[in-house]
C-alpha cells in the first residue's frame, strides 16, 4: 500500500499560476517606464495630434502657459487676475477724493434761550473737480437738507469747511465747494451706460457716521435701470422714480453721497441709502453719473434746477375709489387711468390753457399719463421751460384736447 500526500500536490499547482502571472507584471511595469520615458520626447517634438499638459504647465511657444487654462475649440488662452490686490490699488486711488459731509444745525437750548450748533447727520461725497483755488464736492439733497453749516472730513480727518453750491429734491443730488489747497485728487469719472450686469462694483463711504470712515464694501452690478419709487411727503403715495444702479455692496447709512467704482478705477454712480429706505439686506442702489452730471453742472451754474410748471394738483385715479370715477367724474368705460385734477393755481398754464378741477388728464403728447410720476417725468424730463404740450383730458365723460405753454417751476 503506498503513501499519498495531498498537501504537494497543492504547492506545485500555486508555483504554476505564479510562474503564468510573472511576465504580465514584468511586461506592465516595463511598458509604463518606456512610456514615460517616450512621451517627452513626443510632446516636445509635435508628434501627436493633440496637446497635452502635464503638470499645469505647458511651453509658451506652443501656445501654452502657467496657471490656470481656459480652452476654446480652437485657443488657449490664459486668466489670470488677482482681484484682492486689483481692489486694494483702486481703494488707494480713489479714497483721497472720498470725504465725509457733515451736517451741522443751530440746536436752541430750552432753559437758557442759547443756540448752539449741533451735528444732525453724516454722510459721504465725491471731490470730482478743481476749479482755481475751489474744489466741487458731489453728495445727496438729504445729507445736506436743513444745513446751517457744512463740513468736511477728508480722507487724512482734517476738518475743513465747505458752503453748499445748490441742490435737488427730485434727484436727491446737491454740490458743496471748499477750498482746494487741501485737496490731493479728484475722482475719474467713468460712464454708467457702459456698466454691465454682472461686473465687480466697489461701494467708498462713511457707514454709520464718521466711526467708520474710508469703508470698503465690494460687491456687483445686480441691475441698471431700476426704476424706485420715492414718497417725499410721507403721505404714502409715489411722488418721483428714481432710474438707478442696483448692486450688492453694502451702503448703509452714512454712505449716502459716497462712490460706486467700476474695476477701472472710475465713478459710475453716487450713492444714496435714501432710495433704499426699505433696507433689504443686498440691495443697495446709486445714481447713474451719467444721469447725474447733467443736474451737477445746472446745480454749479445756478444753484438750483429749473423746470417746467403747469400748475395743478393731481392725483391718481387709482387713488380714487372706482364708484366715484362714475359718480363724480362721469368717465367712460374705456378710461382705466388717469390723473384726477383737484385744483388749478390760478394764471399758470394749466389755468390759461382751460383745465378746472375735475378734469381727467389721459394723455400728453400722445403719450399716457397714469399717475403723478408720469406727469411728472414727462414734464420734468422730456419738457423745458417754454415747450408747448399737448393735453387730453375728460370733463363731464368728454374727451377734450388742449394746448399749454409750460413756465418756470425752481426747486
Amino acid at each position: 500500500m503506498g503513501y499519498y500526500d495531498g498537501h504537494d500536490i497543492s504547492r506545485r499547482k500555486s508555483s504554476k499560476r505564479s510562474s503564468f502571472w510573472m511576465p504580465f507584471i514584468v511586461g506592465l511595469v516595463l511598458g509604463a517606464f518606456l512610456f514615460a520615458l517616450v512621451l517627452p520626447m513626443l510632446v516636445e517634438r509635435n508628434w501627436l495630434p493633440y496637446e497635452i499638459v502635464i503638470g499645469g504647465k505647458l511651453d509658451q511657444s506652443n501656445g501654452q502657459t502657467d496657471g490656470t487654462v481656459e480652452q476654446t475649440p480652437q485657443t488657449l488662452k490664459n486668466v489670470k487676475v488677482d482681484i484682492s490686490t486689483r481692489v486694494t490699488e483702486i481703494v488707494a486711488e480713489v479714497s483721497p477724493a472720498v470725504v465725509g459731509v457733515v451736517n451741522i444745525q443751530q440746536q436752541a437750548n430750552f432753559w437758557d434761550q442759547d443756540q448752539s450748533n449741533g451735528e444732525q447727520g453724516t454722510g459721504s461725497g465725491v471731490i470730482y473737480k478743481i476749479d482755481g483755488d475751489t474744489a466741487y464736492i458731489i453728495t445727496n439733497h438729504h445729507v445736506i437738507q436743513g444745513a446751517d453749516q457744512v463740513e468736511i472730513i477728508l480722507s487724512d480727518e482734517q476738518k475743513v469747511n465747505a458752503t453748499l453750491v445748490g441742490s435737488d429734491l427730485f434727484t436727491d443730488l446737491a454740490v458743496i465747494k471748499m477750498d482746494a489747497s487741501k485737496v490731493e485728487k479728484t475722482i475719474p469719472i467713468g460712464q454708467s451706460q457702459d456698466v454691465h450686469v454682472g461686473e465687480p462694483a466697489i461701494a467708498i463711504g462713511n457707514p454709520l457716521g464718521l466711526y467708520l470712515s474710508g469703508s470698503v464694501t465690494q460687491g456687483v452690478i445686480s441691475g441698471k435701470q431700476r426704476a424706485i419709487p420715492q414718497d417725499f411727503d410721507g403721505d404714502g403715495r409715489a411722488d418721483w422714480q428714481a432710474e438707478v444702479i442696483q448692486t450688492d455692496a453694502a451702503i448703509n447709512p452714512g454712505n449716502s453721497g459716497g462712490a460706486l467704482i467700476n474695476s477701472e478705477g472710475q465713478l459710475i454712480g453716487i450713492n444714496s441709502m435714501k432710495i433704499a429706505e426699505s433696507a433689504v439686506e443686498g440691495i443697495g442702489f446709486a445714481l447713474p453719473i451719467d444721469d447725474v452730471l447733467p443736474i451737477v453742472k445746472e446745480l454749479e451754474e445756478n444753484g438750483k434746477i429749473t423746470r417746467a410748471f403747469l400748475g395743478v394738483e393731481a392725483y391718481s385715479l387709482n387713488d380714487i375709489a372706482q364708484v366715484e370715477w362714475e359718480r363724480s367724474l362721469n368717465l367712460p368705460e374705456e378710461v382705466t387711468g388717469g390723473l384726477y385734477i383737484r385744483s388749478v393755481e390760478p394764471m399758470s398754464p394749466a389755468d390759461k390753457g382751460g383745465l378746472k378741477p375735475y378734469d381727467v388728464i389721459t394723455a400728453m403728447d400722445g403719450e399716457p399719463m397714469a399717475d403723478i410720476v408720469d406727469l411728472r417725468k414727462h414734464l420734468y424730463s422730456e419738457k423745458s421751460v417754454g415747450d408747448t404740450v399737448k393735453i387730453t383730458f375728460y370733463r363731464d365723460g368728454e374727451k377734450q384736447n388742449t394746448e399749454v405753454e409750460l413756465t418756470t417751476l425752481s426747486y
